[in-house]
């Protein structure tokens, strides 16, 4: 171990040795976080610690086969394979697949995606005869998971005024009502949403404390990698298991927490000390990826946060090019710039076009940037794009196999039922429905009791119903006979999906085939690939339900792309983070963009957007540069940009405003469309480095502006179609309204153009 521990340095030797008694690792971008907590798991193993005893949670499954590799090289297979490691969500559902006997589930639930649980949700909102354009399944969704990431009930919903009032002012007062019904309904299936298995999880430690103490027995020592990315939810999980031995070790940066919009709580690693009196911190502060250069120009924009961890990153790298600037006249200019900046690079300093990377802060700014790339010949890979298994003849197939696999999943059977076509037509399944409902069984009950049920159904398609019945009880009775890959096969060729998806030649129809061959080539490396941990000691098939389990935890981040030549990345800066790359633009730096508009009214929004900031410049290496248009399109109208406060924050030592063009721009006069004319600039010109004090005084186009004795109206009483007075933007009609609470929200229409506020910080007035 000695060996190891010298390719440490003495803060990550620290980190690594201090295994008894909670720790929080406090990682700087670039500093070797991973390298930390593998280290740190290699080292209890070499030192006696049961595999089985060591819990390490992730925020990707990938992150965890990474670590495991590295482990298993480290100190050998044997150990690292029975390691407990990955994700929140498969870690808990594998306990929850142990214990759902306690909350009255079959072993085998299904876990629903987002597309499940939209579906089951219109099936129940229709069924209560809803407004489907005000009960929006994706709105209500929302809501609920919100109040499971927050351990709040279908009977706490109902009974908290607060939330049952804000439903009501937005006009959806059976939201809680629709709550139940989802519940109802995902229990009937035997199925769990992701939101649930963490919901579940501590429900199952609250009501069963019988199985918190074995857990708690078991994992004697636990790691959280990117603490600062937990909800409420995760935390109190992590605090319930870590209570006997308080072995606790959390590792993360107070600098990189830019999730808040999906519940995650900066707090629960800058209290963390609260929970932990005997605490110790360790801070990682030299960065081992980026130049001086980048490191520093970081330090200084997020040293502006007020709420943080400090710490000052440093870095023995070389001091690297300064970081370049680029003004453009508008979102296309500005994605010419970038394409010819990322050609010039390619071909001057001889790398591969993977190094590259474009990062925006919304993905509708990617059209420009593609465009551009286009232009050039140069292949791009956009992340966050439709993903592998959310393709409809992959989910199709998918759905034979969790229907096989759990006869109860209503969302599934739904699907196929039909498809391939089989003469099953809606009326039918409308009156299966019915009869399921009012029997108070599943469908899959309907249909083994078809002859019994007093149904208008015909005899042919009681026939057909009973042979797709058949067919699926078929492929159940072979799941521990064959392999996933073997079953997978015959499910396809059975029930005519690939004969269907073979005879389409147009190309889409190739590809669609594709996809599907590609899914098989998947099952197959499943199948061939080393036994899990939990076979270890049992010598079995991989059987498809394993391989369900196996891919329904996946995540964006976890998805390979298949196509292995190198490519510009093109992502949000959301996407981006955990990446790294030598060259990196960051486009459209502007303010109401970057940050957006929603941040500006409150200091915590704002310092969140700083952060995502942050993250954008260290995923850098080598070069950075950052770009702002001076006018962009949104929703068909011409804006006017001014540069983000960010680049203000940057020290002006760090940065380059180029004295030469980096390619020739038409410097003529150009019509951007609606009569309105703008002058193309080259990179030549220098910017204006303005305070965002000097552009709020400065700003020529307000008009209206509103009296001195401006009194702010209760945002409650703010209703669509009043004529209401913003302090900056003045008098304006009120066109849309949505959100609740504190995240309520108005579309105005004032005379500069029409802006998007949120009403607790947008201090309107009704006029």
């Amino acid at each position: 171990m000695e060996n190891i521990l010298q390719e440490l340095n003495d803060k990550q030797r620290e980190a690594v040795i201090k295994t008894e008694g909670p720790l929080m690792v406090v990682a700087g971008a670039g500093s070797g976080k991973t390298r930390v907590l593998t280290y740190r798991i290699a080292y209890l193993l070499q030192n006696g610690v049961d595999p089985f005893h060591i819990l390490s949670l992730t925020f990707t499954n990938k992150a965890a086969r990474e670590m495991k590799g590295r482990i298993g090289k480290l100190v050998g297979w044997s150990g690292a394979r029975s390691l407990w490691m990955g994700t929140f969500h498969s870690i808990f559902a594998r306990i929850l697949r142990i214990e759902s006997n306690h909350l009255g589930f079959p072993s085998n639930f299904t876990i629903y995606d987002t597309d499940d649980s939209k579906s089951l949700m219109k099936s129940i909102v229709k069924s209560q005869n809803l407004d489907p354009k005000i009960y929006l399944a994706s709105f209500v969704l929302s809501r609920i998971s919100s109040a499971k990431n927050n351990l709040i009930s279908v009977k706490a919903y109902k009974e908290n005024t607060e939330l049952t009032n804000q439903d009501k002012s937005t006009g959806r007062p059976q939201i809680a009502m629709l709550y139940e019904l989802y519940q109802r309904k995902l229990f009937q299936s035997a199925a769990m949403d992701f939101d649930d298995l963490l919901f579940k999880i501590n429900v199952l430690f609250r009501d069963h404390p019988s199985v918190l103490h074995k857990y708690q027995q078991k994992f004697k020592y636990i790691l959280v990698d990117e603490y600062q990315d937990t909800n409420f939810s995760q935390y109190l999980i992590v605090k319930k298991l870590a209570a006997n031995n308080e072995n606790v070790c959390v590792v993360g940066d107070d600098a990189q927490s830019i999730y808040a919009f999906r519940g995650a709580n900066i707090e629960n690693i800058i209290n963390f000390q609260k929970d932990y009196p005997s605490l110790v911190t360790v801070k990682l502060e030299q960065n081992y990826r980026s130049t001086q250069n980048i490191v520093n120009a970081a330090n200084t924009v997020i040293h502006n946060n007020k709420s943080q961890i400090f710490k000052k990153v440093w870095t023995e790298n070389p001091i690297g090019e300064k970081i370049k600037l680029l003004r453009a006249s508008s979102d296309r200019e500005e994605g010419n710039m970038v394409a010819h900046q990322i050609f010039q690079d390619h071909r001057n300093e001889q790398v591969a076009l993977d190094a590259f990377a474009v990062l925006y802060r919304t993905n509708a700014q990617s059209r420009s940037i593609e465009e551009a790339l286009r232009k050039l010949n140069l292949p791009y890979r956009i992340f966050g794009g439709l993903s592998f298994y959310k393709r409809k003849e992959i989910k199709d197939l998918l759905a034979y196999f969790r229907l096989s696999i759990n006869l109860t999943d209503e969302e599934a059977l739904k699907r196929i039922i039909n498809y391939p076509a089989r003469g099953i037509g809606k009326t039918t399944l409308d009156k299966i429905q019915i009869a399921s409902a009012k029997n108070a069984i599943p469908i899959w009950e309907v249909l083994m009791q078809i002859n019994d049920l007093s149904l208008e159904i015909n005899s042919g398609t009681r026939n057909r119903l009973k042979e797709f019945a058949n067919m699926i009880s078929s492929f159940r009775a072979q799941m521990s006979k064959l392999n996933a890959y073997d079953l997978a096969q015959e499910i396809g060729k059975s029930t005519g999906l690939l004969s269907e998806l073979y005879k389409d030649k147009t190309p889409e129809g190739v590809g669609r085939f594709e996809n599907i061959e590609e899914l098989m080539s998947g099952i197959k490396e499943f199948v061939e690939s080393e036994v899990t941990e939990t076979e270890l000691h049992e010598q079995k098939l991989r059987t498809l339900d394993e391989y369900m389990q196996d891919i329904a935890l996946l995540t964006d981040a976890d998805e390979n792309d298949k196509d292995d030549k190198p490519k510009v990345s093109l992502m949000t800066i959301h996407q981006a983070k955990g990446l790294e790359f030598p060259f990196v633009h960051i486009v459209g730096v502007e303010e109401n963009l970057f940050p957006s508009m929603m941040s500006l009214q409150s200091r915590a929004d704002l310092e969140e957007e700083r952060r995502l900031f942050y993250v954008a410049l260290t995923r850098a290496e080598r070069k950075v540069s950052i770009s702002y248009a001076e006018t962009r399109y949104k929703w068909g109208k011409l804006d006017f940009c001014e540069p983000s406060r960010f680049i203000d924050e940057i020290e002006e030592q760090y940065m380059d405003m180029p004295r030469k063009p980096n390619f020739t721009f038409d410097n003529r006069s150009k019509t951007m469309g609606g009569g309105i004319r703008i002058k193309a600039r080259t990179v030549s010109e220098k910017p204006k480095r303005t305070s965002y004090k000097k552009i709020e005084s400065t700003t020529s186009n307000v008009v209206n502006r509103p009296t001195s004795s401006h009194q702010a109206s209760n945002p409650d009483d703010i209703q669509i179609g009043m004529q209401v007075e913003h302090q900056r933007f003045g008098k304006g009609e009120v066109l849309q309204m949505e959100g609740v609470g504190s995240n309520k929200k108005a579309k105005v229409k004032f005379k500069d153009g029409t802006k998007q506020l949120i009403l607790r910080f947008a201090r309107l007035r009704v006029v």
